[in-house]
């Protein structure tokens, strides 16, 4: 007995000791998701501003371009090269961006956004040849190749607050390889973050840039004027856009993480909490069984002797 009461009390320490770790990291991820949730509040305010202007400027634009039956690569051209990102060219090949966390201890943040954006791949495509991986976390980008999935192009490492830098790269070389015609349209895979308990999992269509209602350039009053002309600035200001799509994207999956952060380690905190007051009262009964065991001898010594 005096040995199942000592691995009890071994068991209660250890547990306390987890319970203190696992409540820290809460915090921790708490204070993170504090500070992303500002973070894509701000960042909302600028993609607002940016899509009003962009939708402004390829009002006329848009309108032509209903008109046009296929894509003709020579009349892009000779247009401008935002007609490459907003018309819509058959489909040889898709691009998937998939947002995954680098580390563990999220709970099901990583298994939901792999298992559905598989699901999705094999329902919609016969072959691997027939879309492109670019995967931005370590967890997704050792999934897909343990699985001989191919993939283009990774990022891992970020920050947990990551700056549009930290991005930069491999979002301008999704965009040019766009351009390129490396692939036809371009898809990001990651979790919404909807509350610190609620996460979606969203897929978004980011290229071509097919969201834009011409519609919506009435509802504004501002007139731009326009240096050095409308077609240069949209041929700068369209990838530009792009680019904040994505970036909104990867601020939104990692408000996600966070929030799935904080969620695990207040469930383990619980469960910790929940096996310490189990072995408690399984301490406390064999401690009561030892000392009637104990009593027990004693006066069954002192019967003896009478």
């Amino acid at each position: 007995m005096g040995a199942s009461l000592n691995e009890i009390k071994q068991r209660i320490a250890s547990t306390k000791k987890t319970s203190q770790i696992t409540n820290a990291m809460q915090m921790v991820s708490g204070a993170k998701l504090t500070k992303s949730e500002a973070a894509s509040r701000g960042f909302q305010e600028y993609a607002s501003k940016i899509r009003s202007i962009v939708t402004h400027l390829v009002a006329a634009q848009l309108s032509d371009l209903e008109e046009l039956d296929s894509y003709d690569s020579e009349e892009a051209s000779e247009t401008g090269n935002y007609h490459v990102m907003l018309t819509s060219r058959p489909v040889k090949k898709t691009s998937y961006i998939v947002i995954t966390s680098d580390k563990g201890l999220v709970g099901g943040y990583n298994s939901s956004i792999l298992k559905q954006t598989m699901k999705m791949m094999t329902d919609d495509h016969k072959s691997q040849d027939e879309y492109v991986l670019i995967a931005i976390g370590g967890t997704g980008a050792d999934f897909f190749k343990a699985r001989g999935i191919n993939v283009a192009y990774e990022l891992r490492g970020l920050s947990d607050q990551p700056s549009f830098d930290e991005v930069r790269k491999i979002v301008s070389t999704a965009t040019t390889m766009y351009e390129n015609e490396v692939f036809d349209e371009l898809y990001v895979c990651y979790n919404h973050h909807i509350n610190s308990l609620t996460s979606q999992f969203r897929v978004e269509k980011m290229l071509p840039i097919s969201d834009l209602d011409p519609d919506e350039a009435t509802t504004y009053e501002q007139e731009y004027i326009l240096e050095p002309s409308e077609e240069a600035i949209l041929d700068n200001l369209l990838p530009q856009y792009a680019e904040s799509l994505i970036y909104g994207a990867i601020i939104d999956a990692k408000t996600a993480e966070h929030a799935a952060g904080m969620t695990a380690m207040k469930t383990a905190t619980d469960n910790a909490q929940n096996i310490i007051s189990d072995l408690t009262i399984s301490y406390n009964r064999a401690r009561q069984g030892a000392i009637t065991q104990e009593i027990t001898e004693i006066v069954a010594g002192a019967a003896a002797l009478e």
